[in-house]
């Protein structure tokens, strides 16, 4: 089983990838550059660029910094990129895994192909390739063994090391103890625990990156890890490799925050827009959802991180503006007085039946309370983004200028759209200056 992952990672071409699977790639990368714009923006952002141009440039500077400009060394631009994207939670995931391997993946493919002079945008399209399919089996194996609920980063690293070992050409052995390395270093956070008291440290999928592109660097130098063990379980999965693309299972999110909290945001939306409803016609909002969503229920936020584990805050941003801007996600003190009434009288509970249909799906309905006295309800919801109701290039493309825009100027934001947009080969280094755009 090992020879067979290590033979997918090293020896898949672009030639051996449905055409389906790259435009998805392309896809995602697109997205997840949306995303590290916005999240540049972010204290945890440049907490996390400062450490490592302090503290991890290294001999070797090879890696950029996104919207940075400043060079630091490949495990320091993996843990900083990654904690940029995780910064402002609207990057895309897996509902089987729980969680993120995009943060991860992108922030290592970038950190270890940098330097190579040769490497081209699609060099880049196989490593998202080879890091999602291997972090999401990963993940699902994970979970699938009854574990607790552990953060991305505990399965993400292995993504990330599969992506250096790849791009360093590490031998069958080397590869084994890259990936045997990462899971071991690999966080293994109580999600919940970030959930229940939401901070700067995410979903560690910044801490998952760094963990693999060390490992795969530690393998290069001969550095030796015990086997891998989530590469044993449930093995038809991974024979799967090459067969099954994870890829396509991949939701896209539409706002900026926790996908647990969509259903409710895309229940208030519809609600919203059906009736034609004004926000001071509203007395109150009520949403039934599963019970993790349902621990979402925070009061006004006063840090963006708060406001990303949030589920009354978008909803009551969404009933208010018709959508969850970036901004006020970022900056939650800038909310109206509106959103902020809205979202104080909000209540949430548990639906029993949603919680055992959870992660397969992920349901809420909401019900608005008007002033005189009215109850419109908007039945079950799922969210759009899901490989079931996928968001339209046209939507992508919309959300990337949303996120992007505000922050690199509009001219920017559309040539960076049309770059990332076409499907031709190109050279990776010119679309990494693009990217070192100060912000």
């Amino acid at each position: 089983m090992t020879r067979h992952i290590t033979g997918f990672i090293h020896d898949l071409d672009v030639a051996d990838v449905p055409p389906g699977v790259l435009a998805q790639a392309r896809q995602c990368l697109l997205d997840l550059i949306g995303v590290a714009a916005a999240g540049s923006t972010t204290a945890l952002s440049r907490i996390m660029r400062d450490h490592a141009a302090r503290h991890l440039r290294g001999e070797e500077s090879t890696a950029p910094l996104l919207f940075d400009g400043r060079m630091v060394s490949p495990p320091g631009a993996a843990l900083a990129n990654a904690a940029t994207i995780d910064a402002i939670d609207g990057h895309d995931g897996h509902r089987l895994t729980k969680g993120h391997a995009g943060a991860a993946i992108l922030p290592a493919a970038v950190s270890v192909l940098a330097d190579n002079v040769d490497a081209t945008t699609d060099d880049l399209l196989i490593a998202l390739v080879v890091g999602y399919e291997i972090a999401n089996r990963a993940g699902i194996a994970l979970h699938g063994a009854g574990l607790d609920y552990h953060s991305s980063g505990a399965w993400n690293a292995l993504g990330a090391a599969a992506v250096g070992a790849r791009a360093l050409s590490l031998d069958e052995t080397a590869t084994r103890h890259a990936l045997g390395i990462a899971e071991y270093h690999g966080p293994r956070a109580p999600m919940m625990r970030c959930v229940d008291h939401p901070t700067m440290v995410k979903d560690s999928s910044a801490w998952g990156a760094h963990a693999g592109v060390s490992a795969a660097l530690l393998a290069a130098a001969g550095f030796t890890g015990a086997p891998a063990e989530l590469l044993s379980l449930d093995p038809p999965l991974w024979e799967g490799l090459g067969e099954r693309w994870t890829l396509l299972e991949q939701y896209l999110k539409q706002h900026p925050v926790c996908r647990w909290a969509h259903p409710a945001v895309e229940g208030a939306l519809q609600l919203m827009t059906l009736h034609d409803l004004v926000p001071t016609s509203i007395r109150r909002i009520e949403v039934v959802t599963f019970a993790a969503a349902a621990r979402l229920a925070t009061g006004i936020p006063v840090t963006t991180e708060v406001a990303q584990y949030s589920l009354p805050f978008p909803v009551a941003i969404a009933a208010v503006h018709g959508m969850v801007e970036p901004e006020i996600i970022a900056h939650p003190n800038r909310a109206d007085e509106q959103v902020r009434r809205l979202t104080e009288s909000m209540r949430v509970h548990e639906s029993p039946e949603m919680t055992a249909q959870f992660p397969a799906s992920r349901a809420a309905e909401v019900t608005v309370v008007l002033d005189d006295g009215r109850r419109l309800c908007s039945g079950s919801v799922t969210a759009l983004g899901d490989p079931e109701q996928p968001l339209s290039t046209e939507a992508v493309a919309t959300k990337f200028l949303s996120f992007a825009a505000p922050v690199l100027g509009s001219a920017a934001a559309e040539q960076l759209l049309a770059q990332l947009g076409s499907a031709q080969n190109g050279s990776l280094s010119g679309l990494l200056d693009q990217l070192q755009v100060l912000v």
